[in-house]
């Protein structure tokens, strides 16, 4: 029951999301909107920003990250899912939907590594790596959802992978040479 409530507001979110940017959403309009009193809203969410990253985290969920065909899925989706995205990323906030994203990205990644290399704590180079290709990865999506309606999902992430640091493709793709 609780999936399917946190389901339902994260809809009317996007709602609303077509309609106006996040700044200009209030929690009181969420909880209208989805007929739901404020302790609920807050018994799943600590605030709207919260809500987005969850949003995000959801569709990130069933993507493997390491996988060319299953990011692109994942980005394609970005692309359908443009205004969502687009007010996301278009997001200047105190706490930016981009940070969440950035956020969730590096901590994806961390885990994955380090179930590779089954271990518990990463070394500072391969931590900079992973920041250094978060980083520029989300830059390059958020450019592309805000900018290009002309490259494809795959070039982007084909790109993405190419410009992964050597280290850190060594130890995502390493079964893969």
């Amino acid at each position: 029951m609780a999936n399917t409530t946190k389901f339902w507001i994260a809809e009317v979110m996007k709602k609303l999301l077509s309609k106006k940017p996040i700044e200009k959403i209030r929690v009181t309009e969420i909880c209208q909107e989805a007929g739901i009193e404020r302790p609920t809203f807050y018994y799943h969410f600590k605030d709207k920003y919260d809500l987005m990253a969850w949003i995000v985290f959801q569709c990130s969920l069933d993507t493997d990250i390491t996988d060319l065909t299953s990011a692109t899925k994942a980005m394609e989706q970005m692309k359908k899912d443009l205004i969502f995205y687009k007010r996301a990323f278009e997001d200047n906030s105190q706490d930016p939907m981009w940070q969440y994203m950035l956020d969730l990205s590096i901590r994806r990644h961390n885990q994955i590594v380090m179930d590779k290399l089954q271990c518990d704590q990463l070394d500072v180079q391969t931590e900079f790596s992973i920041r250094m290709y978060c980083y520029g990865a989300l830059g390059i999506s958020r450019e592309w959802i805000l900018n290009d309606d002309f490259t494809s999902a795959k070039t982007i992430v084909t790109m993405m992978f190419k410009a992964m640091p050597d280290d850190l493709k060594k130890i995502l793709f390493e079964d893969m040479s």
